[in-house]
């Protein structure tokens, strides 16, 4: 019953960050629903093991990570992407919402891998040998995706790059 207890205050304590974290690598919030819950499925069957080791952190963005592209890989024949993102919406008064939707559709043009790299890196604030712990692959391997993510962003979104600019971003 106590792993039962541990588990469950984690869960209350990390929803949110979790869910910001799902919501950041599917772009979608009900997508993101799902993988929380796929994933702390899969966390709570082995729940014992990965808590005795002090933070459970690392396995769990690992595991949203995995869960994440093996999900992509099944429904990526189902998904036409369009060439161009939609037109834009009708602007919104407030600054944050627009910024927020070009970086949701700037990251959904990159693959899973490269999505996963810039939201670790960049919105989980993770190290480079975190975030290659996370996704169970080299440092190097890390950068390089972190540089062709960027790349492609700088290519695919250039807007980003003025919003970067003219906002300033919290922390």
């Amino acid at each position: 019953m106590e792993a039962e207890e541990s588990f469950h205050a984690y869960v209350s304590g990390r929803l949110a960050a979790l869910s910001r974290m799902a919501y950041l690598l599917c772009g979608d919030r009900h997508t993101a629903e799902d993988l929380v819950q796929a994933t702390l499925i899969r966390v709570a069957r082995h729940w014992e093991r990965v808590s005795a080791g002090g933070d459970p952190d690392p396995y769990v963005r690992r595991a949203m990570v995995s869960q994440h592209v093996s999900l992509w890989r099944r429904r990526w024949r189902l998904v036409q992407l369009t060439e161009r993102p939609p037109e834009r919406p009708v602007p919104d008064a407030a600054d944050t919402v627009a910024t927020a939707l070009a970086v949701q559709a700037a990251l959904a043009t990159l693959t899973p891998r490269q999505r996963a790299v810039l939201v670790l890196r960049y919105f989980e604030d993770l190290t480079e040998t975190a975030t290659a712990e996370v996704m169970r692959c080299s440092v190097s391997t890390v950068k390089s995706q972190t540089r062709d993510a960027l790349a492609a962003l700088r290519v695919r979104a250039p807007e980003l790059a003025d919003l970067a600019q003219s906002t300033e971003v919290p922390s």
